[in-house]
Formats: C-alpha cells, structure tokens, sequence
C-alpha cells in the first residue's frame, strides 16, 4: 500500500471516491407546472433524527438545482436496483424528454417521486453549505413511505451496481 501525503490530482482523487460505493437517489419537483429533477450519488440519510435531516451535494455549476430550489416541497426518490436506464435518462443534459414514460408521482405539495422505488421522502431546505465546488444541501423529511422488497442501486468503481440479498 502506498499513501500520498499531498494532494492528489482531480482524477486520482475522483478513482479514490468512486470506490465507496453509494445510493442514488433522484432529487425532483414540478416547478411552473414543468417537471424538474436531478440525479445524486452523494445522497446522505440519518444526517439528523430530530429534526430528520438528509443531505446530498449538488455542483455549483448545476443548471437544474437553481430551479428544483425554487420548489415549496422537494421530492427524493432512492432509485431502485432496475432504475439505472432511467437514471441516465433524467441525469442527461436533454431536458425535454428526462421524463419520456417515466412513471412519477407528484404529490400536493409538488414533490416529484418516482414510482417503484424503495424509498421516497417529501423533503424542504433547511440549509445549504458553500462547499467547494459543489453546495452541500440539507432537508427536512416531512413525508415518507417505503418499500423495504426492493434493492436500491448503488454506484461504485464509476459504475452501477445492484444489490444482492445474501451478498
């Protein structure tokens, strides 16, 4: 094992986070009456139970957050173990069509979730923290429900990667 002691170049850095492997969760609202949603492997849970708390980190030069921000209620959708062709789908920059036969579901509030996932939450902004390059941002759970039968997909190596029971 060798250890670096400076700092790394961006792409050795980048090979280095991409073997913790991570959720993925689609961040989404209607806003304007227009879908909206963004795809983040930096998802966090349990950041806080009291208030419930959940984090992701967004780019700074994120086209789509400045306008999902805008939503009253913000939907977070844990993308599911099948999911990895619609999750390229909404993370393409082709915002016209990130929806073509998506099944969503929008709740009262504007929350955008999607169906067949393991895990949706009806989210608000706490906060959001200057971090770098990206914004790290915290929300607060106000809904939730749950599908415990599906696995969820998980990114890792800079690839997609389902689930097992048993592994």
């Amino acid at each position: 094992m060798t250890l670096q002691r400076h700092l790394p170049d961006t792409a050795l850095l980048r090979q280095t986070f991409a073997l913790f492997p991570s959720g993925v969760a689609c961040i989404g609202a209607v806003v304007d009456g227009a879908p909206e949603a963004l795809v983040a492997s930096s998802f966090t849970v349990g950041v806080s139970l009291d208030p419930p708390l959940v984090s992701f980190a967004v780019q700074n030069s994120s086209t789509t957050w400045p306008i999902i921000r805008r939503a009253e209620r913000i939907g977070v959708s844990v993308m599911a173990s099948d999911h990895e062709a619609i999750c390229r789908q909404i993370a393409s920059k082709d915002r016209a069509r990130r929806f073509d036969d998506v099944e969503t579901h929008v709740a009262e509030s504007g929350a955008l979730l999607l169906l067949g996932s393991p895990v949706w939450l009806e989210c608000r902004i706490y906060s959001e923290v200057p971090a770098g390059d990206h914004h790290l941002v915290l929300l607060e759970v106000s809904g939730l429900g749950l599908n415990p039968e599906l696995g969820p997909l998980v990114f890792h190596g800079s690839s997609f990667k389902r689930v097992h029971e048993g592994d």
